[in-house]
């Protein structure tokens, strides 16, 4: 075992005390024999760490700047090289001898002090409780979370480990030297190993253990914003790496420095507030936020207005809460009138800044817009109590465009006009509507005007706003205006009555026939003007016009199956002209329904038809008929053979029905082209007949094909043998 400093020095003098040299050491009983031997007590008796480790101060009124509070002692035994101290309020420290001072006047740190002493052999933690002292902020003793009773917790196992307090940001040199793991038990050969997140585990590399002597160190600088504690293990192993004892926590507290200015993250910050609001009327509210601890000063954070653009009316229209960043009014509600102030738009600068406010905390600024809304104080004005304007009659459009003067603010339904006619629109001749861009009031007509019926025309119009007025504000007389609207004559064109103009005829009626006389009159009764007539559209070329009286007669057949006629009736357009300078013109119609004739007989279809010359059924082919004419000139249909060609030898037609009829072979015919007349008649009065040649091909047929290549030159002996059959017939 080592022996303690002074004793080989002791054991030394009490061989030499016969010596006759008085200064090889101290005579026992002197002054500095006493000393020495009260060294080698203390030496034999010493504990590192604080020597007093509580202490309790009255709360004073306020703590005076570099005013000594109290001394404390630290030694860690060897000689205190490289001490330091750190404390848990930044507004305190401790100088090299041990005074504890404050570094500016303060009134209020908390219930209590944390004091965490430090050099290159030990460490240690102290606390001064502060009889009084009210907790103005989360204390830091939390994170001091190690035993303060003695600078080696006594524990049942032989591993002996505290906390290790670190500040964050160290600068170099690096590895350094943190705390000390104890084994006052580990076997010879023993080793230390750690563990755990920060060594072996990502982040990997940050502490080591000195495997010897157990000393812990940081090999970089820590950032508690990243990780604020560590928890690592330590245990022991032998030569072979098995375990002896452990693993026991270790655990690692990184101390929190002001080393992160606040932040507004949620911009940007714009803020609404009405004219008029009364003073103390909450806008919005700022936060601001700081990523040191959340349990200390360093996060503390106290707001301020550091300018305000434009600063008219007052340079401080607003004020800010230091500790919840509420904005609100502090002008009275005349000042915050929107329709006076130079700008609707104010722009403040706010700083937050940490340490509660104090000089050396950290800022960090933002831009609040607040915006001044507005309200339906004001309503709206006639530039001018009359109006007029001049309209020619027959127009529609818009015909003035009435102006007003509205305070408020254009992009609201405060300024937003609503217009309406309260009088002089019985006909509902006239619409008023806004324009969106302008706010004039675009007085239309929207019914055509008559000169000869009304030539003045006043309308009484209002106007007010989207959206309601204030209690406090009403319509005025400004609010309303008269429109005198003159009404011009102009050349109107003649009117046909009526329009249009329809007639019922025959077609096929005879030419010149007369069909109506169209009537025409002017809208300008005051001019007597005359009229004449004219054909301005006539398809089909089918009318003529008396230019006088407008007598309409039939200059060609009418034919209701012509293209030009549709669902039965013809079209055709007339002009009337006045005299006047310029002549006006005005357009009539005349629609003719026409009826119907049996004028067109009907027609058979197909017209081809092909059987096969060895055909088991007989039957050829089914004819249909169609008639351009209407019921009852058309079906039912006839259908007969014409018997002079002597066909009906060979041929018969049987009626299907109404429009249809089977075409039938008597026997079997040779291959060949044969032509069968077919006569068809309708039903109408008179009926009207149509003969048609049938063409039948009859054609060879072989395993399902039709073969008619040959069939042109049966035709040929075909028609000959039905010939010299008919003639023979004749002669007999």
């Amino acid at each position: 075992m080592k022996e303690p400093p002074f004793a080989s020095s002791l054991a030394k003098c009490s061989r030499e005390l016969s010596s006759p040299c008085p200064f090889c050491c101290p005579r026992p009983g002197s002054a500095t024999m006493e000393v020495l031997l009260l060294t080698f007590a203390e030496d034999l008796e010493c504990t590192p760490g604080f020597q007093q480790k509580i202490f309790r101060i009255e709360q004073p009124a306020e703590f005076i700047e570099d005013q000594l509070i109290l001394n404390l002692t630290f030694n860690d035994c060897k000689g205190n090289d490289k001490l330091r101290f750190d404390v848990s309020s930044p507004y305190f420290k401790v100088k090299p001898d041990g005074a504890l001072v404050a570094l500016k006047n303060i009134s209020e740190v908390g219930p209590a002090l944390f004091i965490h002493g430090r050099s290159s052999d030990a460490e240690d933690m102290a606390e001064v409780v502060i009889a009084g002292g009210k907790d103005s902020h989360a204390s830091l003793k939390e994170i001091f979370t190690y035993a303060k009773t003695s600078a080696v917790p006594r524990q049942k196992r032989s591993i002996v480990v505290s906390p290790i307090l670190i500040p964050e940001n160290q600068r170099q040199p690096f590895p350094r030297d943190v705390g000390k793991v104890v084994d006052n038990d580990r076997p010879e050969g023993s080793k230390f190993k750690l563990s755990g997140k920060g060594v072996d585990q990502d982040p990997k590399g940050i502490f080591r253990i000195n495997e010897n002597t157990g000393s812990v160190s940081v090999m970089r600088t820590l950032d508690r914003e990243m990780m604020a504690t560590y928890q690592l293990f330590v245990e022991t192993t032998d030569v072979s790496g098995k375990t002896i004892e452990g693993p026991v926590s270790l655990d690692i507290i990184v101390i929190d420095q002001n080393d992160n200015r606040p932040i507004f993250k949620e911009g940007p910050y714009i803020g609404h507030v009405m004219e008029g609001s009364p003073t103390g009327t909450t806008v919005m509210r700022m936060t601001a936020f700081d990523a040191d601890d959340p349990s200390t000063d360093n996060a503390l954070l106290r707001y301020n207005i550091l300018q305000q653009t434009p600063d008219k009316p007052s340079p401080n229209m607003f004020y800010i809460d230091p500790e919840k960043g509420d904005i609100v009014t502090v002008v009275s509600p005349a000042l915050l009138d929107r329709e006076t102030l130079e700008n609707p738009k104010y722009e403040l600068i706010i700083e937050a800044q940490d340490m509660a406010g104090l000089d050396v905390g950290l800022t960090g600024t933002a831009t609040a817009t607040i915006l001044i809304d507005d309200k339906n104080d004001h309503s709206p004005k006639f530039t001018k109590k009359e109006f007029h304007a001049t309209v020619n009659e027959g127009v529609v459009g818009v015909i003035v465009n009435l102006t007003v003067e509205d305070k408020d603010d254009p992009t609201t339904a405060a300024w937003r006009a609503v217009y309406t006619i309260i009088n002089g629109n019985p006909g509902q001749s006239f619409e008023i509507h806004t324009n969106p861009q302008t706010n004039e009031g675009m007085l239309s007509v929207v019914k055509p005007l008559d000169y000869e019926i009304s030539a003045f025309h006043t309308l009484l119009i209002k106007v007010e706003n989207e959206d309601p007025l204030v209690p406090d504000v009403a319509y005025g007389p400004s609010s309303t205006a008269t429109v005198q609207i003159t009404v011009s004559d102009v050349n109107e064109g003649p009117v046909f009555h009526p329009d249009p103009m329809t007639v019922t005829k025959r077609e096929n009626i005879t030419i010149g026939s007369m069909l109506l006389t169209v009537n025409a009159t002017d809208p300008d009764s005051l001019q007597h003007q005359t009229i004449r007539y004219s054909i301005y559209k006539d398809p089909a070329g089918w009318l003529y016009i008396n230019p006088i009286n407008g007598t309409i007669d039939t200059a060609a057949v009418l034919d209701r199956e012509s293209p030009f006629v549709h669902n039965n009736i013809y079209t055709a357009l007339f002009l009337a002209i006045d005299s006047g300078d310029p002549p006006a013109t005005g357009t009539g119609t005349l629609q003719i329904k026409l009826e119907d004739v049996n004028d067109n007989a009907p027609l058979i279809y197909p017209t081809l038809a092909k059987v096969c010359d060895d055909a088991k059924d007989l039957n050829v082919v089914i004819l249909g008929a169609s008639d351009k004419d209407l019921h009852p000139n058309t079906d039912p249909f006839k259908f007969e053979l014409n018997k002079q060609t002597g066909s009906d030898k060979f041929w018969k037609i049987s009626k299907i029905n109404d429009t249809h009829a089977q075409v039938s072979l008597l026997q079997n015919l040779k291959k060949a082209n044969y032509n069968l007349p077919v006569m068809v008649t309708d039903s109408g009065t008179p009926p009207l007949s149509n003969t048609t040649e049938l063409r039948v091909q009859v054609c060879s047929c072989k395993k399902s094909k039709m073969d008619c290549s040959s069939a042109g030159i049966l035709h040929i002996r075909s028609t000959l043998v039905l010939l010299l059959s008919f003639f023979s017939l004749v002669w007999l």
